[in-house]
């Protein structure tokens, strides 16, 4: 019998590789969106499609009532770390009071399964060294703190009312998909590989780089850079061990790039000069965040199948490239 999923946020860049991915995988998949961020464009025609916003309860009651799930992806989310630092509230109350009635809607209606998008902003800043599941949480922004308190709703959810929920504490997601049918665009843009592939473009002047004193080999900061398909294998993974109990994991591949590496990559891939300029560093960003994936790999037999930048900043180019003209994508420059 084909399995109903619920995916909040898959008209977005995460969500919609996902919804894909599900679709591929011979899922039935609903998608939950209110369009503030996502685009109607990249939806795939298999999926259906429903516009709301998660605080509205009784519209969220209806959905779930109309279908039986047998799985909920939750993407949905305000989730710009910097915008957080400047509007706490907002983060807290959208991302904290949204997450909890889409939770006790899944609970009132017997889903069996919650897929959680969560971030490696919970963590504490380290000096190097990659980050296991059982890091020391202190979030380094309110947008990381509403992820650590949905993490904490959804260990009561389970241990209280039986609903098996896995939290992906995703590092920096990257890349597009490789037959370039969607790809990765926001308005505005905050993530560092389209912005520099839109300098590489003409789209914009330069690159800002903020900071360049930290203590890294370079003095820019380190990430870990997963592609966004490896995320969503992942997600099609957990739902196995989802049968048997809740877990966490931490997603990326355990190697870490510097801006000014992958800026030096994406001259490379284009072949074009990419200019930089250099500010003092931003509130809230640490030196290094890097993934450890061990766990991931040992309990799902998980491996990325784009594990260098190399190949995540090539699917970006090509879809980049292929969209050039997309009007969509030049106003979010």
């Amino acid at each position: 019998m084909t399995q109903t999923v619920l995916v909040t946020g898959g008209a977005g860049y995460i969500g919609s590789h996902i919804a894909l991915k599900l679709v591929e995988a011979g899922y039935r998949v609903v998608i939950l969106d209110n369009f503030s961020q996502g685009h109607r464009e990249v939806m795939s025609p298999e999926v259906e499609i429903v516009e709301i916003d998660l605080a509205d309860h009784d519209r969220l009651d209806s959905v779930f009532a109309q279908h039986r799930f047998d799985a909920v992806f939750h993407l949905a989310s305000n989730a710009l770390v910097g915008e957080s630092m400047n509007l706490p509230f907002r983060y807290l109350r959208n991302n904290v009071f949204n997450g909890i009635n889409l939770i006790q809607t899944a609970v009132a209606h017997n889903v069996p399964k919650f897929v959680f998008s969560s971030t490696c902003n919970m963590f504490a800043d380290v000096a190097d060294g990659a980050l296991d599941e059982d890091a020391a949480i202190s979030p380094g922004s309110p947008y990381g703190e509403s992820k650590f308190i949905i993490e904490r709703v959804l260990h009561w959810a389970d241990r209280v009312c039986h609903m098996h929920s896995a939290c992906l504490r995703y590092f920096n997601a990257a890349g597009c998909h490789p037959n370039g049918r969607i790809g990765e665009w926001h308005n505005p843009e905050t993530h560092l590989i389209p912005i520099v592939l839109q300098a590489a473009l003409g789209w914009r002047s330069h690159v800002d780089v903020f900071g360049s004193d930290y203590p890294t080999p370079d003095g820019t900061c380190v990430r870990d850079y997963v592609h966004v398909c490896d995320i969503a294998d992942v997600h099609i993974r957990v739902l196995e061990l989802l049968d048997k109990r809740s877990c966490h994991f931490n997603i990326g591949t355990g190697r870490g790039y510097s801006v000014l590496e992958v800026i030096d990559m994406a001259r490379r891939i284009t072949g074009r000069d990419i200019a930089i300029r250099f500010h003092d560093r931003r509130l809230g960003d640490p030196p290094f965040r890097i993934a450890s994936p061990v766990r991931l790999r040992h309990e799902l037999d998980w491996t990325p199948a784009f594990a260098n930048l190399e190949d995540i900043i090539g699917t970006a180019w090509n879809w980049f490239h292929r969209h050039a003209n997309l009007t969509l994508i030049r106003q979010g420059e």
